[in-house]
């Protein structure tokens, strides 16, 4: 899998050189220029507010992790993916590690364990999986009529059919497939931390009874993936903001629809590490169908991925102060427990008193 995976970095690398050196790179940067450092911050702030939208939907799901938690542990669930893309599962674990601590439901800082916490992402990537699946049929409606668009259209249903299929057997996985669910576990962890596997697997039976709880809120899941559909919408606003500050001029449905087929498009390439030249090939390909030039659209492109970076990076190392506090009292917890045991131990007259 390392193998295939620098392989593909390396052809997503040479696709993205070859598209720069087509269209030239002084282009493209000058079409960068038009955005400006106002309006790469009015990016950054609009991606903010779809995060939070995010972490909202996974509230909806999972109410009792609390707001204030699922927003941050999903800014740094996505911040690792993005900005750790050679990372396998890395963006997942560093994501669920976030779950675990934070504050609660009734705005007290309150820890969860490993299955909790698992069960609950798990539960979110379900519902955000669902949301995609209807956004990318509302994109292909849009997309439905404009010239050349046939090429991308029975590709990007063949992928969502894949796309269904793979979400169908995954949630009938997490509500009946309790040997798969062990075997993916035992997979996943892997991936982590020694303790942190030893805690997940030994609590099985926890993991599956969590999972069987929060399907057992169909309304709630149903809500989940209803506001993560109106979030993939946002990013499509996003995507207009953009070509608007860029000077294209596209309308609302167009953006839909590129956005939701480069989606798919991204969804389908997942192999690729951040998707490195397929995003780029995708957005200029798109953006040529709809009359935009193929200098804005690579330098939309990324545009997208400097926003991911700027706010991907801080997040990162804000949760990384934070955690290396939290095992720092931790082993401080630790420590004055064992000094108090010692104490208790070579002093029987003090503790019998």
């Amino acid at each position: 899998m390392k193998t295939l995976t620098f392989i593909l970095s390396l052809l997503g690398l040479a696709l993205l050189t070859a598209i720069t050196a087509w269209l030239g790179v002084g282009h493209v940067l000058s079409a960068m220029q038009r955005i400006g450092v106002s309006g790469f911050a009015a990016l950054v702030l609009a991606q903010l507010v779809i995060d939070g939208g995010l972490g909202v939907a996974w509230f909806a799901s999972c109410p009792e992790l609390g707001l204030i938690r699922t927003i941050a542990a999903r800014a740094v669930r996505d911040a690792a993916g993005n900005c750790l893309p050679f990372s396998q599962l890395g963006g997942m674990a560093i994501g669920i590690r976030a779950t675990c601590g934070g504050v609660g439901r009734y705005g007290k800082r309150v820890s969860i364990h490993w299955p909790e916490a698992v069960s609950t992402n798990i539960v979110d990537i379900t519902t955000e999986v669902l949301g995609q699946i209807a956004f990318i049929l509302v994109a292909l409606l849009c997309l439905l009529g404009h010239q050349g668009a046939g090429r991308f259209i029975w590709p990007v249903i063949g992928g969502m059919g894949f796309l269904a299929i793979g979400i169908t057997g995954f949630i009938w996985t997490q509500q009946r497939g309790g040997a798969a669910v062990s075997r993916f576990t035992n997979f996943f962890g892997k991936h982590i931390a020694e303790s942190w596997r030893d805690s997940l697997i030994d609590n099985m039976d926890l993991f599956q009874a969590r999972l069987d709880a929060l399907w057992a809120r169909p309304g709630r899941i149903a809500l989940g993936a209803g506001l993560h559909f109106l979030c993939w919408i946002g990013s499509a606003g996003i995507t207009w903001l953009a070509f608007t500050l860029l000077g294209a001029h596209l309308s609302f449905p167009s953006a839909i629809a590129i956005e939701g087929v480069v989606c798919g498009i991204m969804s389908a390439s997942f192999l690729v590490p951040a998707s490195l030249g397929v995003q780029e090939a995708a957005y200029v390909t798109l953006g040529m169908i709809f009359g935009i030039d193929a200098k804005i659209s690579l330098g939309l492109s990324l545009l997208r991925r400097g926003r991911d970076i700027a706010i991907g990076i801080p997040v990162i190392a804000a949760w990384q102060i934070l955690e290396m506090r939290r095992l720092r009292r931790e082993q401080t917890t630790l420590y004055t427990a064992k000094e108090s045991a010692a104490y208790s131990k070579n002093n029987p007259s003090k503790r019998a008193s």
